[in-house]
């Protein structure tokens, strides 16, 4: 059984996975101003009411991590995650499962 081939993208599949993108972009954004705003809180607690205690470091660490992994994920720095990898991939074993058939 054979696969049909790729369609070409209308303008509005393109439409609507550039609008996809740019949510997730401005959900990161959002994403990173909470960051900002609630560690300047913390740090300002941490240092006026225990400076001898550096705790703040931890959630800055923490949270830190998880605004990498979800700006790794929108701006798409390690394409080997992301869908078009996976995509790939699964046509490459398909083609070599066809050629496999094909040879036998």
């Amino acid at each position: 059984m054979e696969l049909a081939m790729e369609q070409p993208m209308t303008d509005y599949e393109r439409y609507q996975k550039a609008k996809k993108q740019v949510k997730e972009i401005k959900g990161f954004y959002g994403h990173l101003t909470s960051y900002i705003l609630v560690l300047t809180l913390l740090i300002y607690i941490n240092l006026k009411y225990s400076p001898e205690y550096l705790w703040f470091l931890w959630t800055m660490f923490g949270w830190g991590l998880g605004l990498f992994f979800h700006a790794v994920r929108v701006f798409n720095w390690f394409p080997f995650l992301g869908k078009d990898w996976e995509e790939r991939k699964i046509k490459q074993f398909m083609d070599e499962e066809k050629n496999k058939k094909k040879y036998s």
